[in-house]
């Protein structure tokens, strides 16, 4: 006999508790949510209206490019160019769906819905579960969570704006990157991606002064590219001095 009589909380064999899941999603969905009143205060505060601010989150639904193509419009940069910035920041969220397609295994006709969802603190939710069954427990909840608060607080920080006064006063414009700083450092545990990073932060700081605002950000895509050419250099240098030695 099994000692209690109490029944366990539901959860796929090796995995934990739907409970425990459910709990983890909705502490990443408001504390990120919450974030959407910066947001709100930010685009208002720089021009939009507030149909346009609510239609960014609604629609586009990724702080950091929202907050760049918001940022880069505040400076007076090219739509164009401020479009581009945020789209190039977008494009990783393609790869999380690559991989976030395999993992959860979602019915063809839902996935053009959950590809709405598919954006860094969902896919960071999502590969911390052990199951599948906790993977789409966790994706669900921290996607419609931090939806639903996102933009509630985005049509209220819209709204907000004027009551505020000036947002740059008030360290508003800083709540964007700093959310995205703090997802992004926990990712960072290889060499090559550290390296990537600082090459990043050197490009688009560096060029800031110099370069038309928007433009900073799409030169420092380049980042990657070049580190890893570096990175292959030293490999093959390695390889051919050990093949010397060998000799």
């Amino acid at each position: 006999m099994r000692a209690g009589t109490g029944r366990e909380p539901h959860s796929d064999a090796g995995g934990k508790p739907d409970s425990a899941v459910v709990r983890d999603a909705l502490g990443v969905g408001v504390a990120v949510g919450l974030s959407g009143f910066a947001f709100g205060v930010t685009s208002a505060g720089g021009g939009l209206t507030l149909l346009q601010t609510c239609a960014l989150s609604l629609l586009v639904f990724t702080g950091a490019s929202q907050f760049a193509l918001v940022g880069a419009l505040a400076a007076g940069g090219n739509p164009l160019t401020a479009a581009a910035g945020a789209f190039f920041l977008g494009v990783r969220n393609t790869f999380y769906g690559l991989r976030l397609s395999q993992l959860l295994a979602l019915p063809r006709a839902m996935r053009p819905f959950a590809a709405q969802w598919v954006i860094d603190e969902t896919t960071a939710v999502t590969l911390a579960q052990p199951t599948r069954r906790a993977a789409r427990i966790g994706f669900t909840v921290t996607g419609l969570s931090l939806y639903l608060l996102w933009n509630l607080t985005t049509l209220l920080g819209a709204l907000g704006a004027k009551a505020i006064g000036d947002t740059d006063a008030w360290g508003l414009d800083a709540a964007g990157p700093a959310v995205f700083l703090a997802l992004l450092a926990p990712m960072l545990r290889t060499t090559i991606e550290r390296a990537v990073a600082a090459l990043a932060v050197l490009l688009g700081l560096g060029l800031l002064p110099v370069l038309p605002a928007g433009v900073p950000v799409l030169v420092a895509a380049l980042a990657a590219p070049i580190a890893l050419y570096v990175a292959g250099r030293r490999q093959t240098g390695t390889r051919n001095e050990a093949q010397e030695e060998d000799r």
